[in-house]
């Protein structure tokens, strides 16, 4: 058993009071704890579950496959989300079914290792999803009729067949935005449930293994998780300002107002910004050639600059250097990110600009694969070009440049 794991009274009502159903288990699947929100999701009372393996919260036809996945997460156990494209079901006391995702992660209560399991009912979602998609055939249905209707006055009308033609285009474009409308909020229901999970459940992990770690020779432990919250909150607000650039952008709130200002000293303050961000041993480098003054939307540049210094960072591993280059020559501004970190395949830089696509070399990393698609919409407001090389675990670097006025 683990040694005194529900002594600790503030442990014990930050995991019944989760708004998530909490599970802990040890490594031969038994349930250890269970919190208030597992007994209502799945009709137990606590005293039936602690003592019973994990396989009586899904369906019996699933139990050996699960016992299998079970052993093999104990053999390389680590923190992972599960349900991403795939559809999870869990089994209610009186039988009946619930779809669901779970988040796994893992700590060590003396020699034993216990698994927690963070269980989220996603009924609701699977539902707004289902919505989402009739929503999206009812506008093609529209698209359809319309056309046809559209077919049917150009036949009666022949003499203005030029002006119906430019009628019945701009109406395919008006319902094609309408439907990529419906779409990206389909996306976005699910990108941002996924993303936010992740690094809540590391906040919940911590602050329930603080909450044990109080005497002196802990302080090192309590730091190691304090920094953990620290960087998860840090993921929960690039998500959010994501976001809300998208949204900013879609909705035509952005301008692009130029100003002058002295570009080295500019640069040299987002490098500075951005080292507090770096991985251990990491250098963000700056080189400038040309004159320094220049006459640019400077805040939009900056959101420009932050994101691909964001994206170099989280992409390289410790102690790789990271550059930036300006170059200011016959009237243009060139600024260059480089990094030396995971790169790109050929494939995948197909996509690169596309709204909520992730590498596949990278989709084990935190991030909503909308950074870079803002990052193109910053640069052609100020009608800028923005270009890349890359390669497989040599690196990429990000070109953008500008005509000066």
């Amino acid at each position: 058993m683990i040694k005194n794991l529900e002594s600790n009274d503030i442990f014990k009502i930050l995991f019944d009071s989760a708004g998530e159903g909490l599970v802990l288990a040890d490594k031969k699947g038994t349930m250890l704890m269970v919190n208030t929100r597992m007994e209502e999701m799945f009709g137990y009372g606590k005293d039936e579950l602690i003592g019973q393996q994990v396989e009586v919260l899904i369906p019996e036809s699933l139990h050996s496959r699960h016992t299998a996945h079970r052993e093999n997460y104990n053999k390389q156990p680590k923190k992972r989300s599960m349900g991403e494209g795939m559809d999870l079901v869990g089994c209610r006391k009186d039988k009946t079914t619930l779809p669901i995702e779970i988040s796994l992660n893992y700590f060590y209560s003396g020699d034993e290792m216990v698994v927690m399991g963070l269980v989220t009912d996603i009924t609701e979602r699977k539902n707004t999803q289902t919505q989402l998609l009739q929503l999206n055939t009812d506008l093609e249905q529209r698209v359809t009729e319309r056309t046809q209707m559209l077919a049917g006055a150009i036949k009666e009308l022949e003499y203005s067949n030029k002006s119906l033609e430019k009628a019945e285009e701009d109406l395919k474009k008006a319902l094609e935005v309408e439907k990529e409308l419906g779409e990206l909020k389909s996306r976005f229901v699910s990108t941002a449930s996924h993303e936010f999970r992740t690094p809540l459940a590391t906040i919940l992990s911590s602050v329930s293994l603080i909450a044990r770690y109080d005497k002196p020779e802990d302080n090192e432990k309590r730091q190691r998780h304090i920094e953990q919250i620290k960087l998860s909150v840090s993921e929960l607000r690039e998500i959010l300002d994501d976001f809300l650039s998208l949204s900013k952008l879609e909705e035509g709130k952005m301008r692009n107002s130029p100003d002058t200002f002295e570009l080295t000293a500019f640069c040299k303050n987002i490098a500075g910004e951005m080292q507090m961000h770096a991985k251990s041993d990491q250098k963000i480098e700056y080189v400038h050639e040309g004159p320094t003054e220049i006459h640019l939307d400077h805040q939009l540049l900056k959101n420009v600059l932050v994101n691909l210094l964001s994206n170099a960072i989280k992409f390289s591993g410790e102690g790789l250097e990271i550059t930036i280059t300006s170059i200011v020559k016959n009237g243009m501004l060139e600024i260059a990110v480089k990094d030396k970190g995971l790169g790109m395949s050929t494939e995948d830089q197909k996509h690169l600009f596309e709204r909520f696509f992730r590498g596949k070399n990278v989709a084990a990393i935190q991030g909503t694969g909308l950074g870079l698609n803002i990052v193109k919409k910053y640069v052609e407001l100020m009608e800028g070009e923005i270009n890349f090389q890359s390669e497989i675990n040599k690196g990429t670097t990000f070109t953008v440049s500008f005509k000066l006025a």
